[in-house]
């Protein structure tokens, strides 16, 4: 993972419309990035609903909310329309940024090794510095987490 204290990549990838979208374009604000698996499946369902649910906190604080995967942008828009996801989704499909952030790693699952998205999410400051870094994150209470956070904050 990148270290707190760095400068956040910055990156261009397509939404969930097939619109470009880059981190960039959040300048002047604080973005809640988070890396997710995949679409559809139990966990990164929970954690998007998540996100959703807190979704209202985060606009009252100005804060963008941006989640990452590799599926495809058809996907994320069934994803985003299915559960009634508020925030951005952005494609990934060939992981560059995925590996850009340090999130695709080696994983374990019933004795089997792949490569994979570490389940990881960054608050990124409003000069593009990453203020905040979580590895492994659950996919139940992160959105909670990162409001807990920006609620201690000045």
């Amino acid at each position: 993972m990148l270290e707190v204290g760095t400068k956040a990549p910055d990156f261009t990838l397509q939404d969930k419309h097939g619109n470009l979208v880059s981190l960039s374009d959040f300048h002047g604000r604080k973005v809640v990035l988070y890396f997710y698996p995949k679409d559809n499946t139990p966990g990164c369902t929970r954690q998007a609903i998540a996100f959703a649910a807190a979704y209202e906190g985060f606009k009252a604080r100005d804060v963008a909310v941006i989640g990452i995967s590799k599926d495809s942008v058809a996907s994320h828009l069934k994803f985003a329309q299915k559960n009634d996801l508020p925030f951005v989704l952005l494609s990934d499909p060939d992981h560059a940024v995925i590996e850009q952030y340090g999130v695709w790693q080696e994983k374990k699952l019933y004795g089997k090794v792949s490569m994979g998205v570490v389940r990881s999410t960054y608050l990124i400051n409003e000069e593009g510095i990453i203020e905040k870094a979580m590895p492994k994150v659950k996919p139940d209470t992160n959105a909670e987490e990162i409001l807990a956070y920006l609620g201690t904050r000045a």
